[in-house]
């Protein structure tokens, strides 16, 4: 499984970027996911974006934010 916080914790500290599509996006957060039983993968959230990814690490999918004004 891969180590999130060996991989993304540089991201948080605001010392690196994440580029989506050629943007650069600050890292707000990460953590694991899973089907009700196992971890099946991870996701990263970024300022505009969450991007899922498999356990191993391959890009699985994207869903832009939306802003909720209340």
């Amino acid at each position: 499984m891969i180590n999130l916080d060996a991989r993304y914790h540089d991201y948080l500290q605001g010392n690196k970027k994440f580029r989506i599509d050629g943007i650069e996006e600050r890292v707000k957060g990460y953590g694991y996911t899973d089907d009700g039983k196992d971890i099946d993968g991870y996701y990263v959230t970024t300022e505009n974006h969450q991007l899922y990814f498999c356990k191993e690490g391959g890009f699985k999918r994207k869903e832009e934010l939306t802003i909720v004004e209340g």
